[in-house]
């Protein structure tokens, strides 16, 4: 069985840390390294994640950035990129080393989104069949790749956005991902802040442009 680390980039989330060491613990008790890699937060992030005994470097701040530090540093045989509002299931490491001892080199799990609106479960269902279909992840899914391949396409892409479709696309040219069944439970507090429909609209937006040639920076702006 490959060792899996998990890396988890973190910006200013003292208010979910305690919850979310203590969901990373687990695993850690289950023999699975747990790299935090902070962008420079200005509130007890660190703090909270070194009193926890969870594993912190700090890097520049950027998702793409933070990750590719946090795999640098890991010594995970798979890599596993976490975003900080979003949970595994029990098994996730069971479930990622059964399937990549097969045909793939990457891939990524179906999507729960957490709250009560209506809209989350069709939302979640879209985004698993579309993933499916296209073959693209998003960080959301809890990315998974072997040590090998991250390597041998050269981590994520340091861009401002759309780094895990681009990182999705890379590693097309290895393999097909793996699309676990089993669910991650993401936050739906992006999509409560902004209007689900406004945020819906302005990804759909973003996505279009980014694959007719718009560049990450531009899109970056447009996101803010």
């Amino acid at each position: 069985m490959n060792r899996l680390s998990i890396v988890v980039p973190v910006f200013n989330e003292a208010g979910i840390l305690p919850e979310l060491c203590t969901h990373l613990s687990g695993y850690e008790h289950q023999g699975v390294e747990v790299v935090m890699v902070d962008g420079g937060s200005d509130d007890a992030t660190v703090s909270l994640a070194t009193r926890a005994g969870i594993k912190t470097i700090v890097s520049a701040r950027g998702r793409a950035v933070q990750m590719n530090a946090g795999a640098a540093v890991a010594t995970g045989d798979v890599l596993l990129f976490l975003h900080a509002d979003t949970r595994l299931p029990a098994n996730a490491p069971e479930a990622i080393s059964a399937g990549l001892s097969h045909k793939y080199d990457w891939g990524r799990f179906d999507v729960a989104i957490e709250g009560s609106h209506g809209m989350f479960l069709i939302i979640a269902r879209m985004i698993n069949l579309r993933s499916r279909l296209t073959g693209i992840a998003t960080g959301d899914q809890a990315i998974f790749i072997t040590r090998e391949a991250f390597e041998r396409v050269g981590g994520f892409p340091e861009q401002p956005l759309m780094e895990d479709i681009e990182m999705s696309r890379r590693l097309h040219s290895l393999s097909h991902p793996l699309c676990l069944s089993q669910k991650v439970t993401t936050s739906g507090r992006r999509w409560q802040k902004y209007g689900i429909w406004r945020t819906i609209f302005l990804m759909w937006r973003l996505r279009w442009a980014y694959w007719r040639g718009t560049p990450a920076i531009e899109l970056a702006r447009l996101y803010r």
